[in-house]
Parts: structure tokens; sequence; C-alpha cells
């Protein structure tokens, strides 16, 4: 992922949140409704995986999730250089990864800000459920969907993140606690 460092010394304005929770706890949700009140463009590293015909929740061969970060990566940084907000919609785990985000905001002078959508694994495992009779999305495995949680490496209190809890807490809180992160990011 050596691209996000490519821009490094280039300054700008713009504005990086990225998101970080598990499968099926509604970061795709929390990202357009943060885009929208930012406003902000969007970048899925689910959709990423589709347009390269891959798919999540069958498995992904790491070489595969590198990439993708790779293009995503180059996507935020080009958009961040136009000064503009950008919130990034993934799992964001293990930490390594969000530590390479917020390098790659800080490389180029952007803000950035940590959401941390905390939803409880038993709302989880009922949407994981309810998805694979509807199929709203693409199915996950419950192989994937265990070595998932298991795996899943949260955010540690010396990341300075946004935790919202999706089942108590208001879009209109979460978004003013966002742009409080923003702007109180040196």
């Amino acid at each position: 992922m050596g691209t996000m460092e490519a821009n490094a010394g280039t300054v700008t304005n713009g504005q990086l949140v990225l998101l970080c929770g598990r499968s099926f706890s509604g970061k795709s949700t929390v990202a357009l409704q943060l885009s929208t009140a930012l406003p902000a463009d969007v970048v899925s590293l689910d959709m990423i995986n589709e347009e390269r015909g891959l798919f999540g929740g069958q498995g992904v061969p790491v070489e595969e999730w590198i990439r993708t970060h790779e293009i995503a990566t180059a996507e935020v940084l080009e958009l961040l250089s136009r000064a503009r907000t950008v919130v990034v919609d993934d799992t964001s785990s293990p930490r390594f990864l969000r530590d390479k985000w917020r390098s790659a905001a800080r490389s180029v002078g952007a803000a950035f800000a940590l959401v941390f959508v905390d939803t409880t694994e038993e709302v989880l495992l009922q949407r994981h459920r309810v998805n694979r009779s509807a199929l709203e999305r693409h199915d996950v495995t419950d192989s994937v969907m265990m070595e998932h949680l298991e795996g899943f490496e949260a955010p540690e209190p010396d990341e300075a993140f946004v935790s919202f809890e999706p089942e108590s807490e208001s879009y209109s809180e979460l978004i003013t606690r966002t742009r409080s992160a923003l702007n109180a990011d040196p």
C-alpha cells in the first residue's frame, strides 16, 4: 500500500472520515448519512471489490485485499488533493489499516476522524441471517463471518475515535460528533 505516502508534503484542506466496524454493523448506512450531511464523497472497499469481481463474503485472498486498498487509497488521495471530504466505508480492521489511513490523511494535510460503528454481536448475527434470505447484499458465508468476528480489532482508546451505537444513538448526534472530531484534528 505504498501509494498512501505518494503525495507526502502536499497540503490540502480535505477531510477524511474512516469508518470502522464489523460486517453488518451498518457502516454503509452511516456512510450515506455522513456523505449527505458533511457533504462527502464515499469510497467503499466493498464496491471496489465488486467492480473487480470479488465478493468479501465469499473470502478474498490477502493479495486481492491489498490491491483493493491500493485502489481505494489512490482514489481517496486524489479526492483529498482537491480539498474534498471523503468517507471511507470499510471494516478498517486490523489496526494497521487505520494507522495507514491516518498517515495518508496527514501526508496531504487533511483532517482525520475515525468513526467506530459499534453494533452488538446479537444484531450483527440477526442481520446476517436476514440477509441470507433477503439477499439485499451478497451473502457472507458462515465461516467467513465467524473468522471476521473472531479476528476483528476494535479501535483502542489511544486512537481518539468517535463511537456510534446505531441502536441507541441518532444520526444527528453522530454527525455533530464527527464534525467536532474533524475540527479538533490538528
